[in-house]
């Protein structure tokens, strides 16, 4: 007989699966920061106005250890908690499909108005289309899933690095400077004018979507099917049997991490080789962290230093959400105005100041209620049924 549907249940949660979310949630601000305060991350031309040894060095830090990770990391989780939901849907004979599309396109919606209505730099948008299209697979042997991702990530970084590598001497001739104009774009976002940052918001994301929603699924969808796969094998549902796994994965990942993000600056860290440090070491970088953390939750040191980002990563949608909203608020006209006046290490002090008040906003609320503000509102129109949110009380 086929059971209701309904969310997992606090007991049954894998708390390493928050922890490492959580953290995915640290990374992607401390990228989005730079995105956040100028139109330089967006449009290149950074080394024209960030050219001091200290933003140097701090940009150098952000691409090798933050750039590219965490929306791998985030990706990689995403497929991970796709084939969760799928296991646990089957196991009471529910129809999956169905429900994980109902799902995913509320996700879509979500990402349209934070995309147009908050910040360009949306993710939401991608990882509902890439989703949708990661639900062909669920059925797809382990073998031909994990043949997918390796064919796919493989053959599109690798043809496109040879092709980037050719155009190399016409492509570093434009590295230094920004590809548009960006006094106006500054103008705009440090305007009052609701409307006008709104309309700089929509030429940003269109500029970044356009090619961006064609090459982002080669670079997403990998990353989804990785994970169902690693979702599939139980390698993260119980670390302590399958910890010669992880510990072989942890050293793996780790070498190709450096290989590929820290390696490129041994030979001048070249625009050429961009696309293969950020898809092939963003995938490693992202095992990386998530091995180190499944592993570190296994002790009790370890469980200790973990948990304020399990708090973060169990409200990993309304925490970026608000990222995005404190963000405005910092940098836009109708807020503060910082737009184009703070330096990357400033950012990144900002980022810290952000995600350390997230750390204990979140820890509060969760001890009240059961899921964060959107995420309660996700479950309920993905089941169809008002979630209880309040946590029963002795």
């Amino acid at each position: 007989m086929s059971q209701q549907a309904s969310p997992v249940q606090e007991k049954d949660r894998l708390h390493w699966i928050d922890a490492a979310r959580g953290f995915a949630i640290f990374g992607i601000l401390i990228v989005n920061i730079l995105s956040f305060s100028s139109p330089y991350f967006h449009y290149g031309g950074e080394n024209t106005v960030w050219n001091t040894a200290v933003d140097e060095t701090t940009l150098a830090v952000i691409d090798i250890v933050f750039q590219a990770s965490f929306y791998s990391l985030f990706s990689f989780l995403f497929g991970f908690g796709l084939q969760l939901m799928n296991d646990r849907l089957q196991l009471r004979n529910i129809e999956v499909v169905p429900l994980l599309t109902r799902r995913l396109l509320f996700l879509l919606l979500f990402g349209v108005i934070h995309a147009f209505g908050i910040w360009y730099g949306d993710i939401l948008i991608t990882y509902a289309l890439v989703g949708l299209l990661a639900l062909l697979y669920l059925k797809v042997k382990d073998r031909t899933l994990i043949y997918w991702a390796i064919g796919l990530l493989g053959g599109f970084v690798g043809f496109f690095t040879f092709i980037s590598y050719l155009l190399s001497g016409v492509t570093d001739m434009h590295e230094q400077e920004p590809l548009v104009p960006v006094q106006s774009i500054i103008a705009n976002y440090q305007s009052k004018s609701i409307l006008a940052i709104w309309s700089q918001n929509a030429q940003d994301w269109m500029f970044g979507n356009g090619l961006g929603l064609f090459i982002l699924p080669f670079m997403l969808l990998p990353l989804f099917l990785i994970g169902m796969y690693v979702g599939r094998k139980r390698w993260l549902h119980k670390p302590a049997e399958h910890q010669p796994v992880l510990k072989q994965l942890w050293w793996v990942s780790l070498i190709l991490f450096l290989l590929f993000k820290l390696g490129p600056y041994g030979f001048g860290n070249p625009l050429w080789f961009e696309l293969a440090q950020d898809g092939i070491g963003g995938l490693f970088s992202a095992l990386f962290y998530i091995c180190s953390i499944t592993l570190l939750a296994q002790t009790e040191t370890g469980a200790k230093m973990i948990r304020p980002f399990i708090f973060v990563g169990r409200m990993a949608f309304t925490n970026y959400i608000m990222q995005s909203i404190i963000c405005v608020f910092l940098f836009y006209g109708i807020g503060l105005g910082w737009y184009g006046h703070i330096t990357p290490l400033q950012g990144v002090g900002i980022a810290i100041i952000i995600y350390g008040l997230q750390m204990v906003y979140s820890s509060w609320w969760l001890r009240k209620y059961r899921y964060g503000p959107l995420e309660w509102l996700w479950r309920s129109l993905t089941y169809k049924q008002k979630q209880r949110m309040r946590k029963e009380t002795a």
